[in-house]
C-alpha cells in the first residue's frame, strides 16, 4: 500500500475539458470544482475548455490536448451516459492506446454507495493515449469531486510515476 502512494509529490500539468451545449465558464460549476481541487493538491490546470456534444469536436480538442507536450494528464467531464447527446466516451476511447478498467469499475462502485443502482448508467473510463493519462467523467459536480477525492488526486502521483519510468 505505501509503494502506491510515495509518489504524492509528483505534481502534474492538467487538460480540463468540459462536454455540454449549456454551460459556460461562468455557470460551470463542476470545472470550477476540478480547477479548485486540482490546484489545492498542487497541479497545474495548463488548458480549460467547454466543447459542446459533438463527437467530432470533443475528439479534435482531445487530439489538441494530447499532442501538448507538457500536459501530462487530460480530465473530462460530461458525455459519459446512455442517452443521445453522451458523445465523450465514444469519441475518444477509439483514440486510447491502453484502457484503465479498474478506474471505471471503481467509480461506479464509489458511485452507487452514494447514488444507488443509478450508478450502473454510468460509462466512466479512464486510460492513456499518447503518453498521456485520460479520465471521462460524468458531468455533475458530485460526480467529479468524488472522482478527484476518492481516486484521481490519490492515485495519480503513482500513475505519473508508472507512465514515466523507463
Amino acid at each position: 500500500m505505501q509503494e502506491h502512494r510515495r509518489d504524492q509529490e509528483i505534481k502534474t500539468r492538467i487538460a480540463l475539458m468540459i462536454t455540454s451545449d449549456t454551460r459556460t465558464p461562468e455557470t460551470d460549476e463542476t470545472g470550477k470544482t476540478a480547477i479548485k481541487m486540482l490546484e489545492l493538491a498542487g497541479h497545474e490546470i495548463a488548458a480549460y475548455t467547454i466543447v459542446e456534444n459533438d463527437a467530432g469536436k470533443i475528439a479534435e480538442a482531445f487530439e489538441a490536448f494530447r499532442d501538448v507536450g507538457s500536459i501530462q494528464v487530460i480530465i473530462m467531464s460530461g458525455g459519459t451516459g446512455i442517452g443521445g447527446k453522451d458523445k465523450t466516451v465514444d469519441a475518444v476511447t477509439p483514440l486510447f492506446d491502453r484502457r484503465l478498467e479498474g478506474f471505471g469499475e471503481l467509480f461506479r462502485r464509489l458511485s452507487y454507495e452514494d447514488i444507488g443502482i443509478a450508478a450502473m448508467i454510468s460509462r466512466a473510463t479512464a486510460g492513456l493515449s499518447g503518453g498521456k493519462i485520460v479520465f471521462c467523467l460524468p458531468g455533475s459536480r458530485d460526480a467529479m469531486e468524488m472522482a478527484l477525492r476518492e481516486i484521481i488526486i490519490p492515485a495519480l502521483g503513482h500513475m505519473l510515476w508508472e507512465i514515466n519510468r523507463k
